[in-house]
């Protein structure tokens, strides 16, 4: 196995870091792996927030559902899926651009997020771990606020950065589903209940919890995650972001 697959194979979130910066050099390379990525049309639908301000970075993490390593860590770059830049671009030069609509804006989330992920692996070849924040997501008039955020930007992801403690290093990286449930030929197939519970059942022996109650389990991971008030905040704050559009 070559070292950049090693490298994605063996990355984790790390979300306690040591209290030591991070070299301005190997920060530039971070950011410079974002503006490699792939991107719809060239356009580079994104633009990236670099969060320096400490009382930002501590308001950001109680908005983040109430997390306070995000203001402990050394790099906090928010990667905002853009469309503002290039309607100001075709208005600039009298376009007469339509309003940005939902699909154009969902383009943009996917320019940005795929920066990020760069920006992630980069930071694991530099021996730098990273965590991904999606309770961005939430609170949108706040967020918003605070970030000075025109009508066509909206924050796709957070990402802290640092340099892990041992103990995170150490960690075990949660166990993927197989293949076979997530990779499907040609056309998309629903599971049936018994490959569900046989799905489960398999990363749970991986994992080494081969007793768990699987019925006992999803209804707690419903409950902790899908129906959480976390999870109902982020898709208000997405609906009331999108609604400016479909009334447009």
């Amino acid at each position: 196995m070559n070292e950049i697959l090693k490298q994605i194979k063996d990355r984790k979130s790390m979300r306690v870091f040591e209290n030591k910066p991070i070299a301005a050099e190997l920060k530039k390379e971070i950011l410079n792996a974002a503006f490699e990525a792939p991107t719809g049309g060239a356009m580079m639908l994104y633009s990236i927030l670099d969060i320096t301000d400490e009382k930002l970075k501590k308001e950001l993490s109680v908005e983040c559902d109430n997390q306070p390593f995000i203001a402990k860590a050394t790099l906090v770059l928010i990667f905002l899926a853009d469309y503002q830049r290039w309607y100001d671009a075709f208005d600039s030069q009298n376009c007469n651009p339509r309003t940005p609509g939902e699909g154009d804006i969902l383009l943009a989330c996917a320019d940005a997020i795929i920066a990020a992920q760069n920006t992630v692996v980069a930071a694991e070849s530099l021996g730098i771990g990273s965590c991904y924040i999606g309770d961005i997501i939430e609170h949108c008039e706040t967020i918003r606020e605070l970030l000075d955020l025109p009508d066509y930007v909206l924050p796709a992801a957070m990402v802290v950065y640092g340099y892990p403690v041992e103990a995170q290093k150490n960690r075990k990286k949660p166990v993927r589903f197989e293949e076979q449930y997530i990779v499907y030929e040609n056309k998309y197939r629903r599971l049936t209940k018994e490959e569900h519970i046989e799905m489960q059942s398999t990363r749970n022996e991986k994992a080494g919890f081969p007793n768990k109650n699987i019925s006992e389990d999803t209804k707690a991971l419903c409950n902790r995650k899908y129906m959480s008030d976390f999870s109902l905040e982020m898709n208000r704050s997405a609906s009331e972001y999108l609604k400016k559009f479909r009334a447009e």
